[in-house]
């Protein structure tokens, strides 16, 4: 038959790749076997009956081709090798001309780190005003200056950069009153209308962060509650692993004053007031606290819960009446946890909100609760981060935390669970709608989570919104890391079929069809 040849050799290829999953099964011990059973029959199988029918339809050919030796052409591979390679140098050649007229960048690291950031590119192309950065570099440094600096060049055309070797030239720095010492190591002068600052310590964030408080004129204080147990910002304890140091630091970075605020104390909330974040309290409020944060609600304030299950805030009945409902539970995901960890689900799925609407990628949390609207009273929630569809809410938190067992029983919530809710509470008299962000855990706001993942981007696009400050929602410059890839274990076994079992022999029998193809043209 005309392809039974062929059909012989994807027999053998698929032997070949059964043998190749059985010797890797020895290899391992075993340790994938339930798994890798039925693909190894299946190649066996397949190779076997693909191989056997070749072997039957070409039998008589197969004895005529044992006696005689046919040798093929080479000038026509020659010619092809030739003519192919005359098109790729000449391809080549057009391309490089063409990279001279044409400028087109590519950014192919795993966090984007070489690419200006949503928030950088949302601030230039703002710009009302002509923004100069001047590098005095010595010319050593300069070239690496200079790549990071044509980043801003190239997005926006009220940017100019200038570059001075102050020790060729120190007129222009003694002009701007900048001191000889700090030229040591070289610094980055920002001019933007009549105002100016300098930063030394070059990054791309460093540049964003100052054109962030070259742009912003206006004062926004943020303060977090303190006397309940709450995440340590303020105290130096702050820079622990469970502290908000690394969130207070951000919110600093976007032009805010962060202030601790011991409400028992104060017994209102400061009239200065922009955000109140509540950040993982674990001992009740008091009620005259809990009237206060009522009385900031009515004058149209801003404020950002994070409640951890099972948390003694007693902010239930108060989050509530405002539209919020708190649910008893954690949220369990089999599939998507951290490496396997149901208890540290991953959060992919966004509403259309302000909030969530540049964040494409997942954010992670650690032992969270669900919370929904209710809508009741004047309040307008939506829920804005939903965990996977696999994901439960677990109630039965007894056994859970006992014998650390869960299971989707009658009664709990099913999954995608919604673990944050966004919206307004209307006044009750004359006044603004307060805003009101509510999530059910603290701990992606901690320093171990808070750079992980897009959770830095999530809380501060939440601040953002509460201030009703919608340019400053964005995606934060990248930084410089690893490559890595974050995998549950449907997820990792799923790559390891693909990788060591399914593309490689999809690439064998391509290539034996190719091969057999040219062949069969030559005959």
């Amino acid at each position: 038959m005309r392809w039974s040849g062929l059909l012989g050799w994807l027999g053998a290829v698929a032997i070949v790749f059964g043998l190749v999953s059985l010797f890797l099964q020895m290899a391992t011990g075993g340790l994938f076997l339930a798994r890798d059973l039925p693909w190894i029959w299946a190649n066996f199988a397949v190779g076997a009956a693909l191989s056997l029918f070749a072997l039957v339809s070409n039998a008589e050919k197969l004895r005529e081709k044992l006696g005689s030796g046919g040798t093929k052409r080479a000038g026509k591979y020659g010619a092809n090798a030739l003519l192919g390679l005359t098109l790729g140098v000449t391809l080549l050649t057009l391309l490089a001309f063409l990279s001279t007229r044409y400028h087109t960048r590519w950014d192919w690291s795993e966090s984007k780190e070489h690419t200006l950031s949503n928030q950088a590119e949302k601030i230039l192309l703002g710009l009302e005003e002509d923004v100069k950065f001047t590098g005095f570099y010595t010319s050593v440094r300069e070239p690496s200056v200079r790549q990071l600096l044509d980043r801003f060049d190239y997005v926006s055309e009220r940017v100019f950069v200038e570059f001075v070797d102050p020790e060729v030239n120190p007129g222009p720095s003694r002009a701007l009153g900048i001191e000889d010492e700090r030229l040591t190591d070289g610094l980055l002068h920002i001019q933007l209308g009549n105002q100016s600052t300098e930063i030394q310590e070059l990054t791309e964030e460093t540049i964003t962060n100052a054109l962030v408080k070259l742009t912003r004129h206006d004062v926004r204080r943020v303060y977090f509650l303190e006397g309940h147990g709450e995440r340590l910002a303020m105290e130096e304890n702050a820079e622990g692993p469970e502290g908000f140091s690394q969130f207070r630091a951000a919110l600093l970075n976007e032009n805010y004053e962060v202030k601790g605020l011991l409400l028992a104390a104060t017994g209102s909330v400061p009239e200065d007031a922009s955000v109140l974040i509540i950040g993982g309290p674990i001992r009740p409020l008091h009620d005259s606290e809990l009237q206060a944060i009522d009385d900031y609600v009515e004058r149209g304030g801003a404020i950002l819960v994070m409640i951890d299950p099972q948390s003694e805030a007693k902010l239930d009945s108060k989050l509530e009446n405002w539209g919020v409902k708190l649910g008893d539970n954690i949220v369990v995901d089999r599939v998507q946890g951290l490496f396997g960890r149901p208890v540290s689900p991953f959060a992919g799925r966004y509403a259309e909100h302000e909030i969530t609407k540049p964040i494409r990628e997942r954010t992670l949390f650690h032992l969270v609760r669900s919370v929904r609207p209710t809508n009741v009273r004047t309040g307008n929630f939506t829920s804005v981060v939903m965990t996977g569809d696999e994901s439960w809410g677990e109630t039965d938190l007894e056994t859970f935390y006992s014998v650390g067992q869960a299971a989707f029983n009658e009664g709990d919530v099913m999954g995608p669970v919604p673990i944050a809710v966004a919206g307004e509470i209307g006044p009750s008299g004359e006044g603004d709608a307060a805003r009101v962000v509510v999530f059910g855990d603290s701990d992606f706001a901690t320093n171990v989570l808070f750079g992980q993942h897009r959770n830095r981007d999530l809380l501060l696009n939440s601040v953002n919104w509460l201030l009703s400050d919608f340019d400053a929602i964005s995606i934060r410059p990248a930084t410089a890391r690893a490559s890595r890839l974050a995998l549950n274990t449907e997820e990792f076994m799923r790559l390891r079929v693909l990788s060591l079992f399914v593309l490689p022999e999809i690439i064998a029998g391509l290539g034996v069809f190719v091969w057999w193809w040219r062949r069969r043209e030559l005959a």
